[in-house]
């Protein structure tokens, strides 16, 4: 299984790129996470474009169709998702029909240095996602004062957190393991 991992964060040191990789090291063990480092590159949403994405924008699209699963791990900006990150979502949303989130198992988490942790984010997040068809994990996971929420090694220092974490993460690899399950023929 392939979960493909989206920071809301660019800056190089973001948190939620840590809180990703922490992800990465919990999933389970036929899963791998891959994180994906192209958000920078997107261009402004345009509609004149959506039938001949720019390269960068094609690469999402590319990255997300052939993942199993997307974790998204997103900061909170005035209240909401980071602008780049809901970019992106808008391009991932057109042609709707043609969105590789339709029907994709996807989760939302979050941290923030603030007290609360990313929550209103992770709700835009999740409202958005759904939006565009994604089988959205009904969970959050608000990991506020992220300057002290991480091991030196890059692991969540809080045993709860990573327990939690781990959860979500077992639901969304249950989602897709429910998803690849065939009807077996009787035989005639």
């Amino acid at each position: 299984m392939n979960v493909i991992g989206l920071s809301g964060s660019l800056r190089a040191g973001s948190h939620n790129a840590k809180l990703l990789r922490a992800a990465g090291d919990l999933l389970p063990p036929e899963a791998d996470l891959t994180l994906y480092e192209g958000l920078k590159s997107i261009p402004p949403f345009d509609e004149d474009d959506e039938h001949t994405r720019p390269e960068s924008v094609q690469a999402l699209f590319d990255a997300i169709a052939q993942a199993d699963a997307v974790l998204l791990a997103t900061p909170e900006y005035n209240h909401s998702i980071p602008g780049q990150l809901k970019n992106a979502l808008d391009w991932l949303s057109r042609p709707l029909a043609e969105s590789p989130l339709r029907n994709k198992p996807a989760a939302v988490v979050g941290t923030s240095t603030g007290l609360f942790g990313a929550v209103w984010a992770q709700a835009e997040a999740r409202k958005v996602l759904s939006a565009i068809g994604a089988r959205v994990i009904d969970r959050e996971l608000p990991i506020g004062l992220a300057d002290d929420a991480f091991h030196e090694h890059g692991g969540l220092a809080d045993e709860d957190q990573a327990l939690a974490l781990a959860g979500i993460l077992a639901e969304l690899a249950g989602d897709v393991a429910s998803r690849d399950v065939r009807p077996v023929r009787a035989a005639a």
